[in-house]
């Protein structure tokens, strides 16, 4: 059975690829058969064969199982806006049947499968319904990307405290991204995420200006718990 794990932020551009690619890539190394999903994305470039989105392509790089593009991100738009509003424009609805239908056919082969959400954990879909209602159904492990920058305590509490409301996602633990090289007290910060949080970081990545899956699945190697990641239990 595919063991599952999705990666979701405190807001939007904290690194959710960075890290969900990173993660795809160090389990790629050491032989596991992952793939890298993304079942909604929104800001995609019109090419030939369609519609593609820079962080599912990726995603879908990083990992050793080909797939369709269409299986890799079932849903894509070109504006780069809220995804339930992108799909409106377009008249597409985003069920959450429809997704975790989509979750088993595109994890099927794989011993894991790392899904990047969009946005935040409550990023809302088209009619209705959360982004979140997808990782909820399946009970998927939650890994929380903590964008570090002014302001990140509130909104990484505030997301652990929903994701735990439902207790039907395992909390696998956070990574600190520095995506704010000017983040003042960032040890501070870090002991009072870890309080909050109920745990130390799994891996704290610095500032990259132009991030490399290779040096981000080293960092991210260096924690036990996420090198074992798909692991017969």
């Amino acid at each position: 059975m595919t063991q599952g794990v999705f990666v979701t932020g405190t807001d939007t551009c904290v690194g959710k690829t960075v890290v969900a690619a990173g993660l795809v890539r160090l389990l790629a190394q050491q032989g596991r058969r992952v793939i890298g999903l993304k079942p909604v994305a929104s800001g995609a470039e019109r090419t030939p064969v369609g519609l593609r989105n820079a962080d599912a392509l990726a995603l879908s790089a990083a990992g050793t199982i080909e797939a369709p593009y269409r299986l890799t991100n079932p849903y894509c738009f070109e504006p780069a806006v809220a995804p339930h509003l992108a799909a409106a424009e377009v008249g597409v609805e985003l069920p959450v049947g429809d997704l975790v239908r989509w979750y088993r056919q595109a994890s099927a082969g794989a011993e894991i499968a790392i899904v990047e959400g969009a946005g935040g954990w409550r990023v809302p879909l088209h009619p209705d319904g959360f982004l979140s209602d997808l990782p909820e159904a399946l009970g998927l492990g939650v890994i929380l990307v903590v964008g570090l920058r002014l302001g990140c305590l509130n909104h990484a509490r505030l997301t652990l405290e929903a994701i735990e409301r439902s207790g039907r996602c395992p909390f696998l633990g956070w990574v600190g991204n520095g995506i704010d090289p000017g983040f003042e007290r960032l040890e501070a910060n870090l002991a009072t995420l870890a309080r909050l949080l109920g745990q130390p970081p799994l891996a704290v990545l610095p500032p990259l200006e132009a991030p490399h899956l290779d040096a981000v699945a080293t960092a991210l190697g260096r924690c036990d718990r996420l090198r074992r990641l798909g692991s017969p239990r």
